[in-house]
């Protein structure tokens, strides 16, 4: 991979970590977004030696390392740390060939919907296609909430997240993949917007009803053009 290649891909995650910012699912300095590079390293938001939060990410911020958590390339982690929880990404690496990126955000409708015994479960319809498909999918819970910070526990963390695009983790958060930094990225706002929903409906004293599976089984594939390419653009003119 060439120096520009990899330059665009660190791009790529500090942008995504300002939209995790700006969507409200990483309020000040904590998550972080990783994407594999090849069978061995990964790019990954670290901690550096002018932290500003994740609104304010650069690709500098950006190190290349290894599944342990080494520098993958002379003078990637002078200055900087891998995050704490390095291993909720890697222990996922390791066990997903299929999964690119991994996401770790700390939004707090998803905190407050869990705790609240309240699931992420399909009870919108074309409000969101992608996300009513994932919820109907299933989005299993870690029920612990530690800091994932060894592979003891991310192992814990992966056997709760199973063959699922998401898990919650209770108290904490949430974790998301995908095949690309834009699908885990979409993916955990869609599990953010429908927990936001679940709990207006409860306050407001309505009782949440999973979309008939007719509907379900109606709802169009608008595909990844759409789903992916285009929300990436529109998140991306958010940012300005």
């Amino acid at each position: 991979m060439t120096t520009q290649d990899l330059a665009a891909l660190r791009r790529l995650v500090s942008d995504a970590c300002r939209v995790l910012a700006a969507r409200g699912l990483a309020d000040g300095i904590l998550g972080h977004i990783s994407l594999r590079v090849d069978e061995r390293t990964l790019l990954v938001r670290c901690r550096g030696p002018h932290e500003r939060g994740l609104l304010y990410t650069e690709p500098d911020d950006i190190r290349l390392v290894d599944l342990d958590g080494a520098a993958a390339a002379p003078g990637e982690l002078d200055g900087w740390a891998v995050p704490n929880e390095l291993p909720l990404h890697t222990e996922i690496l390791r066990t997903r060939p299929e999964v690119t990126s991994v996401v770790h955000a700390h939004p707090q409708a998803v905190v407050a919907a869990d705790l609240a015994g309240l699931g992420i479960r399909p009870v919108v319809g074309a409000f969101d296609i992608p996300g009513t498909r994932l919820a109907a999918r299933g989005v299993p819970v870690y029920p612990r909430g530690v800091l994932i910070s060894e592979r003891r526990l991310a192992a814990e963390m992966v056997a709760a997240l199973g063959d699922r695009d998401v898990v919650v983790l209770r108290g904490h958060g949430l974790t998301s993949t995908g095949t690309s930094v834009p699908e885990a990225v979409l993916r955990a706002i869609s599990v953010d917007t429908i927990a936001r929903l679940c709990l207006d409906v409860v306050k407001a004293g309505g009782t949440l009803t999973d979309l008939p599976e007719k509907d379900l089984r109606e709802l169009p594939d608008l595909g990844g053009s759409f789903n992916n390419d285009t929300a990436w653009r529109h998140e991306m003119a958010r940012l300005g």
